[in-house]
């Protein structure tokens, strides 16, 4: 695996990346490198867009707000998009923000807001959503940005779920047994993540998770964690034994 050079600026842009292109910023971009990163001509940025890898670009300082930047050489290509949905109920926003922000950093290729019962939050700011995980992605040289989907009913998020994908239910009901013994007993392939809202799903919701095949319930241990806990927690979980992560 490449180390990302954190030495540089990291910037996602919404634009086709190849050699000698140049690419117009936009003004408040310009003006963060120009103003506050006290950046001038000719000085070096890394850019990115999810999909050509990663480039070093050279700055061209037009105006006191105003730069465009130009693509010298790739620097690392670009990885395969992590295949796993992380699936949670909303919560408010600032804890909202936490979790987008954590979910890129731990792998997460799709992000699916759920409503169930006892979701605190209905309405979704989905351009925040997806500031979060580009600030994300810049700051920890994550190449891969994740698919934010829309929100979709617990029922119609299950139904969306590939048959043969594993679906790991975060059950505060579930016995004390290792989730590390729970998981090591499953095949390493296609993943979800489904943590629950606050005051958790209710019986039938419940029922009905378990009533999926392909459904793996775990404990995340004694204590009872906040929902944007349980999600750092169980993503590291099923990184360390079923993803991504290196395994002795």
């Amino acid at each position: 695996m490449s180390i990302p050079d954190f030495a540089r600026y990291r910037l996602c842009l919404d634009h086709d990346l190849a050699a000698d292109v140049r690419l117009p910023l936009e003004r408040d971009q310009a003006n963060y490198l120009i103003s506050v990163l006290r950046m001038k001509q000719d000085d070096t940025v890394l850019v990115f867009n999810g999909r050509d890898g990663e480039w070093l670009a050279a700055i061209t300082v037009e105006g006191r707000k105003q730069a465009s930047l130009t693509l010298l050489r790739p620097t690392r290509a670009q990885p395969p998009a992590p295949d796993l949905h992380y699936l949670f109920a909303p919560l408010k926003q600032a804890r909202l923000d936490y979790i987008a922000q954590k979910a890129v950093e731990m792998g997460a290729g799709v992000i699916q807001p759920v409503l169930t019962r006892r979701t605190q939050v209905a309405r979704l700011k989905f351009d925040r959503m997806r500031a979060n995980a580009i600030e994300a992605a810049e700051q920890c040289g994550i190449l891969s940005l994740p698919e934010i989907r829309a929100e979709q009913s617990l029922d119609a998020a299950l139904e969306a779920l590939d048959p043969g994908r594993i679906l790991v239910f975060c059950d505060e009901a579930m016995a004390q047994e290792s989730p590390v013994a729970a998981l090591s007993r499953v095949a390493p392939g296609p993943l979800a993540v489904l943590i629950g809202p606050e005051g958790g799903f209710d019986a039938a919701e419940r029922a009905r998770i378990l009533a999926r095949p392909a459904t793996l319930p775990i404990s995340l241990g004694p204590r009872i964690l906040r929902a944007d806990t349980a999600a750092v927690a169980a993503l590291a979980l099923v990184q360390a034994v079923l993803g991504d992560w290196p395994r002795g």
